[in-house]
């Protein structure tokens, strides 16, 4: 069986995205369902193209027991929306780039990453321009949405 794959997209691929992916792949490891997912995660714009995740939400991500820092930014590309399954977006622009630059045969895979979850902003606010309590405030989220993410991808897996 083919995995099931997962991208995250963000503004610059350096910060929310990068931290769901890390948060993700994490949880899906605690699960035991790594082997029927992949995750992976882009930004809508070229900003910071190869450079790892910022320092901050490093940081703050490990002291929770999450390392992504072996992540790289990468601008999401036509690739991506054949390639994966789901994409989710972390705030309503990402969501409205991710599907103007998408064949209008796979919009359905677009989606906001907190439609999973059942807090009300289904915005992931961006710490980029923050202090730590920005970034500590953008991994609650995040953990939260990731929580609810792995029962929606656990019955994605169920049915396929």
């Amino acid at each position: 069986m083919e995995k099931y794959k997962v991208l995250f997209v963000c503004t610059g691929n350096i910060c929310r995205s990068p931290a769901a992916d890390g948060i993700l792949r994490h949880k899906l490891q605690e699960s035991g369902l790594s082997a029927f997912i992949t995750t992976d995660s882009v930004g809508t714009h070229s900003y910071h193209i190869g450079e790892p995740p910022t320092t901050t939400g490093l940081k703050l991500a490990a002291k929770r027991g999450y390392d992504y820092s072996d992540l790289r930014a990468r601008q999401i590309s036509a690739k991506d929306f054949e390639t994966f399954d789901m994409i989710l977006a972390m705030d309503f622009g990402h969501r409205e780039i991710a599907c103007r630059k998408c064949h209008p045969k796979h919009q359905n895979k677009i989606s906001m990453f907190l439609d999973h979850s059942p807090l009300e902003d289904k915005e992931v606010k961006d710490p980029y321009y923050g202090g730590p309590q920005d970034y500590e405030e953008m991994l609650d989220v995040i953990e939260t949405g990731v929580s609810n993410l792995v029962k929606h991808l656990k019955a994605q897996i169920k049915d396929r």
